[in-house]
């Protein structure tokens, strides 16, 4: 039996999935040595506690998808609309040498997942399922890509396949970044870690100012009312061309992800507004509600997780993507650490990389949010994997993908 929660019970669970989140990384220091962020912390119990009531009693719960696709572009927008031009010179050669290293390892996971396919018996383009379209795309780019493989290379249940796919890589980018990145902080001794229970008696007393985005979650951002209906009417307008662009581009050369378009739309206003019509941008509150998205987004993505099903990850794709994992965990040591400085910021967008590699965006941020909480801010890492793992990735991967089909097809 199947239980539908409307969008009002879909967010009072994932609040009480972020809460038990919270309380385990405070109470359980595996969970806080190793920097598993708060959202997969809670969502991966709620998941299993989800599996163990399916296969005894047969219930199953079933999410509201708009309300969880609708703070996912609120995060997105967030990043548009924190990214002033003037700003982003910032992130200058670090930025290209970011997207370099990212390309490359989109080539390595497609390599691997179809030369892996072929070796298995199994059709190549699974293996590219396998690949990039999955893990470096997202859930996204897997319903977008599994319907052109079902409809157009007769791949069947191309679409099934890549969204447990997408929803295992989700859950292993969130496992493997924090750990990573600490390992990495501490061999090398990048930082110092502070003091959780001194930082966590001060958590609700510090007071940013500035504007940091994502880096201090748990910190306090003095907002008022109108800064709030504003920035809300900010995130309308950005939505709002998303969808007007998701519409009119639909099926052309430049079709997009919605997100991308959301992302897209707050680059735009933000520096029209700021820049053209001198129009003060309330940075704060953009914080707060980018922040609170994103927790709630990872809280909706895992506690609508059904582990059952992936149990559809039997056998040779399960072998693709298990050496995918084992793939990314090497490459940000060994590549995306190592060519980014070797210093702490390399650390913290190494943690990035494995979110968005395995997983998405948010988990990227997540990874990296749950490292400086722990050891300090990291602005080139905060600057560097929103823009460049929400926009240019999807860019290089649908280049790349398109590419490969042509030649596997």
């Amino acid at each position: 039996m199947n239980f539908t929660f409307n969008a009002y019970y879909t967010l009072i669970a994932a609040v009480i999935v972020l809460l038990l989140g919270k309380f385990l990384v405070n109470r359980i220091s595996f969970l806080r040595r190793y920097n598993i962020p708060e959202p997969v912390a809670g969502g991966l119990v709620a998941a299993f506690l989800t599996t163990i009531v399916y296969n005894i009693w047969g219930y199953s719960i079933t999410t509201n998808n708009d309300l969880q696709t609708s703070f996912m572009l609120i995060f997105f927008a967030s990043i548009g609309l924190s990214a002033n031009f003037y700003k982003l010179k910032e992130g200058g050669s670090s930025l290209v040498i970011f997207l370099f290293v990212i390309a490359f390892f989109i080539l390595v996971q497609d390599f691997i997942g179809i030369s892996l396919a072929t070796l298995l018996g199994i059709d190549p383009l699974i293996g590219l399922i396998a690949g990039s379209i999955t893990l470096t795309g997202g859930h996204g780019t897997a319903g977008a890509w599994g319907e052109i493989l079902e409809t157009k290379y007769a791949i069947e249940g191309a679409t099934t396949l890549g969204m447990a796919a997408a929803t295992f890589g989700l859950v292993m980018g969130g496992i493997i970044g924090g750990p990573l990145a600490k390992f990495l902080i501490n061999k090398h001794k990048l930082a110092d870690e502070k003091d959780f229970e001194n930082e966590k008696e001060n958590d609700d007393k510090k007071t940013i100012d500035e504007f940091v985005p994502f880096e201090y979650p748990r910190a306090v951002r003095l907002i008022t009312t109108n800064s709030a209906i504003t920035t809300l009417g900010l995130f309308a307008a950005c939505l709002a061309f998303a969808d007007f662009m998701t519409n009119i581009t639909r099926g052309s050369t430049f079709e997009l992800p919605t997100f991308v378009w959301a992302l897209g739309g707050g680059v735009l206003l933000r520096n029209i507004l700021e820049n053209i019509l001198k129009i003060e941008i309330f940075d704060r509150a953009i914080d707060v509600f980018g922040n609170a998205s994103l927790s709630l987004y990872l809280a909706m993505a895992l506690l609508s997780l059904k582990l059952w099903q992936l149990s559809d990850l039997a056998g040779s794709l399960t072998i693709i993507l298990l050496t995918q994992v084992i793939a990314m965990v090497l490459y940000a040591y060994f590549i995306t650490f190592r060519i980014m400085g070797k210093n702490y910021d390399a650390s913290v967008l190494a943690a990035g990389h494995c979110g968005f590699g395995l997983g998405a965006t948010p988990t990227a941020v997540a990874n990296m949010q749950a490292i400086t909480n722990t050891y300090g801010s990291s602005s080139k890492a905060f600057l560097i994997v929103p823009l460049c793992g929400a926009f240019f990735v999807d860019l290089i991967n649908a280049s790349i993908i398109q590419t490969i089909l042509k030649f596997l097809g």
